[in-house]
């Protein structure tokens, strides 16, 4: 049985698939323009009752007390994505544009997988600690310190990696005892709305601990940031919008996860073998058409080697062909929409106004004229206040800066609202520890070191959000802290 049904996907609310209550919306083959099915569209009743199905889950029910229970559902949802998986594949690549070769990894078989990491948590995660016995004023008492889950959790995604984005946060919330309502991006409806129907229909998750709304409505996830019964909004977007999510919840003093924006540096040192970096920096921009927050898209070089640089990276990058993401050997897929790819077009036209030249790329390349393409860009000759070297441009975009010293490099790194992500190469290791210990962001890759794994936390300083996803930091982002003092001998 498909998991989407013909006439369109459905809503998961109190553990049923029901239809959205202002109809159906299309959704969008990035690739080729052509609609290719139907998404359920809620409404703000349909919101409200996903709210109230999971206040309800967790409140009524042995889920937020019963980590075996969870433990066991996370696993058999992982091992049902698994059997699932060459249909959320096709509908990944259709809908996410997102190119084949990357479902093998962080678009999909990895974060399916990651789910045995969030059900080993929650059995083997440290619930309790004894702090022993004391005598604050005199008084001896056995101190007793233990986690619990938060609640009901909001959790708002984007569509550019709808599955890991999805499963980072309602893996460890699960994880952690807490309930779900999901709102995913209106772009990528289907990537959520199979992972519901293969809940209902494949796993023995309780009825109203995940809700999955989709909506065509950006703004339909506001409910959830003021709704008081929501004890916990989990944000991935940009830091715009973060900024608004923080501002709604603030009545509410709920806590806030915020994974946001990045301008991430990656720096190339003098004595790296500058081509083979600049091609790597080249390589990465291009990964999903530049649709990544962590994706480094600042080429920070010696001034000395700075005509090497601009050269190998253009040859890398002018090699890369925009191309269909269902051929497996693509790389570079369209942009999500036409209203992205005209962003980034207007970014590219703004550097030529700051005095900037386009060395390779700066339009729709040739024969992709359907479907939302923009050519592998590097920009070069703009000043680091320029806006493509300052703002989050979201597409194959690279812009190469020189400097002039490991400092002066560490400077530019650090000048920017953000703090997400970054990369250095180079040989001496003195050096890369001095650069590293400088720069200030929540993951660093040297020399092509990968950090992203189910066990290793994920944020950013600054305006990149606050917070931490995936590990046992981004688990315990999903639990509260409570201490239990008794008198001693009572």
């Amino acid at each position: 049985m498909s998991l989407l049904p013909a006439d369109g996907s459905r809503l998961l609310i109190d553990g049923k698939l029901v239809a959205g209550g202002d109809g159906v919306f299309a959704t969008v083959n990035p690739a080729t323009e052509q609609v290719i099915g139907y998404a359920a569209d809620a409404c703000g009743a349909d919101m409200d009752a996903a709210i109230t199905a999971a206040r309800t889950a967790f409140d009524d029910t042995e889920w937020a007390s019963d980590p075996a229970l969870r433990a066991r559902c996370l696993l058999q949802l992982r091992d049902a994505l698994q059997a699932n998986i060459e249909e959320l594949r096709a509908i990944t690549v259709a809908e996410a544009g997102a190119p084949t070769m990357l479902t093998s990894g962080p678009q999909l078989a990895g974060p399916i997988a990651d789910l045995g990491y969030c059900a080993e948590l929650a059995e083997n995660y440290s619930w309790q600690t004894d702090l022993g016995v004391a005598a604050p004023m005199g008084i001896s008492t056995h101190r007793m310190l233990r986690k619990e889950p938060v609640g009901v959790v909001g959790a708002i995604t984007p569509w550019n990696f709808p599955h890991q984005i999805n499963f980072a946060k309602l893996g460890p919330a699960l994880a952690a005892g807490n309930t779900v309502v999901l709102k995913p991006a209106p772009d990528t409806p289907w990537c959520a709305a199979a992972v519901g129907a293969i809940i209902a229909e494949q796993t023995d998750i309780p009825a109203g601990v995940v809700n999955i709304v989709t909506s065509a409505d950006h703004g339909l996830g506001a409910r959830l940031t003021a709704d008081p019964r929501v004890d916990l909004i989990s944000f991935t977007g940009s830091t715009q919008t973060g900024r608004s999510v923080m501002a709604a919840a603030a009545p509410t003093l709920k806590k806030t996860f915020l994974e946001l924006g990045g301008k991430s540096a990656f720096i190339v040192l003098d004595d790296a073998n500058i081509a083979g970096a600049c091609a790597v920096a080249a390589f990465s921009v291009c990964v999903h058409a530049g649709q990544g927050c962590a994706i480094t898209t600042r080429l920070l070089v010696p001034r000395a080697a700075y005509d090497e640089a601009v050269q190998a990276t253009a040859a890398t990058l002018a090699g890369i062909a925009p191309g269909d993401p269902a051929d497996p050997k693509t790389v570079c897929g369209p942009l999500i929409s036409r209203r992205q790819r005209d962003r980034v077009l207007r970014y590219i036209d703004s550097a030529l106004a700051d005095g900037g030249r386009i060395v390779t790329g700066g339009g729709i390349p040739a024969g992709r004229e359907r479907g939302w393409f923009v050519e592998p860009t590097l920009i070069a000759g703009v000043p680091h206040s320029a806006r493509v070297a300052r703002e989050e441009i979201f597409g194959p975009v690279l812009v190469i800066i020189p400097y002039d010293g490991d400092d002066d490099a560490i400077r530019l790194a650090n000048d920017s609202p953000y703090g997400l992500s970054g990369s250095v190469w180079g040989a001496d290791p003195e050096r890369l520890r001095h650069v590293t210990a400088g720069v200030r962001t929540g993951t660093l890759s040297v020399n092509g070191g990968v950090w992203y794994s189910a066990d290793v936390p994920f944020g950013g300083y600054k305006q990149s959000g606050i917070g931490r996803e995936m590990g046992v930091a981004g688990f315990e982002e999903y639990l509260e802290t409570k201490v239990i003092a008794t008198a001693h001998g009572h």
